[in-house]
């Protein structure tokens, strides 16, 4: 079996981009110390340079890639918006590319750009939990920057990229404090499919918020559907018809974490004439522009969605020294309180 650069990494103890830009010759220096490092375990295992790979390594290319769930949801809209900019400002294309949160596409997506020789590639949508998953599409990245491509993800892909650290956990948390801060008790939450990480940060963050004042959500009260308008709509129609056939209370506030499912779980309680705020809080995550415009405004969490999309393009193509693991930026989150939300009974 041909030896591989991961193999040569491994053998030297450095990050697969460190051995890609030791042997590959891209722009972004490496010392002389660890270049000879990598060289040294390159030639103890027999590892023979793909010059197609060098060639791509010293190109530059003038397009960046970005992999996201759906362009059409403002979540990812405006993080486009924000790599756009930024590609610009570098003289460079963005190529947006919709997934519709599916791995196969995702992967098949990759190696298409890995055969245009885009420059980088920005990994917007969430990240998966299948393991099996993980392990594909972190070959495909691998062999990417074997070619001296360049990777940087928004939200946790695994140690191997450069990402934008998102705060999800800690908003949704600080979101429930200040809605029992309001003094809620019964809560229903809707939260995304378990395959993506970004729905499961988000809801630990809730239960564990919740259960700081020893709360948890009754039984049929957690609903799981996708980040769409629909998918809200449908899981509070869920909550709704779980507490009428099990003749419990409704929830006093509803946490759905993503603006858009709240738009649905809006939509759901107007044509059931059930008063928003007055009889259920609502509210959202990421603060989309459409948060201010829905009726009534829409409390939410704020992500800096253009600025983490700007920060991506950053860390896919900054300079300097070498760095033996992938750097990391931090993009804060805010809870914003507006007129879907207030103590319970109380408008």
């Amino acid at each position: 079996m041909a030896v591989t650069l991961g193999d040569v990494a491994r053998h030297a103890g450095v990050s697969l981009a460190t051995a890609s830009r030791a042997l590959n010759g891209s722009a972004r220096s490496v010392t002389e110390e660890l270049s000879a490092k990598v060289r040294a375990s390159a030639d103890a295992l027999g590892y023979l340079p793909n010059a197609p790979a060098q060639a791509l390594a010293r190109s530059s290319g003038a397009t960046i890639g970005v992999l996201l769930h759906d362009v059409a949801d403002p979540y990812f809209g405006g993080i486009a918006r924000g790599v756009g900019d930024a590609a610009a400002r570098a003289g460079l294309l963005s190529l947006v590319t919709s997934t519709d949160g599916d791995p196969r596409r995702e992967l098949e997506a990759i190696r298409m750009l890995h055969a245009h020789r885009v420059r980088a590639i920005i990994l917007a949508g969430s990240a998966y939990n299948d393991v099996s998953v993980i392990q594909e599409l972190d070959e495909a990245l691998a062999a990417y920057q074997e070619q001296g491509g360049r990777v940087a993800a928004i939200t946790d892909h695994g140690p191997l990229y450069d990402t934008v650290e998102v705060a999800n956990k800690e908003g949704a948390a600080a979101l429930t404090r200040a809605l029992v801060g309001l003094g809620h008790r019964r809560f229903a939450v809707i939260t995304g499919p378990e395959r993506m990480r970004v729905a499961e940060d988000r809801l630990d963050g809730v239960l564990e918020a919740l259960s700081e004042s020893d709360l948890t959500p009754t039984e049929g009260m957690v609903r799981r559907t996708e980040f769409t308008r629909e998918g809200g709509r449908a899981a509070m129609a869920g909550i709704l018809d779980v507490a009428r056939k099990g003749g419990t209370p409704l929830p006093t506030a509803v946490i759905a974490l993503s603006d858009i499912c709240a738009a649905g779980v809006l939509a759901e309680l107007r044509d059931r004439d059930i008063a928003v705020p007055d009889e259920i809080s609502v509210a959202g995550f990421d603060d989309i522009p459409l948060a201010t415009d829905l009726a009534p405004a829409l409390s939410t969490v704020r992500l800096p969605l253009a600025a983490m999309g700007e920060f991506a393009v950053r860390l896919a193509l900054r300079e300097g020294g070498d760095r033996d693991r992938a750097d990391n930026s931090h993009a804060s989150a805010e809870v914003i309180l507006r007129d879907s939300t207030s103590a319970p009974g109380v408008y």
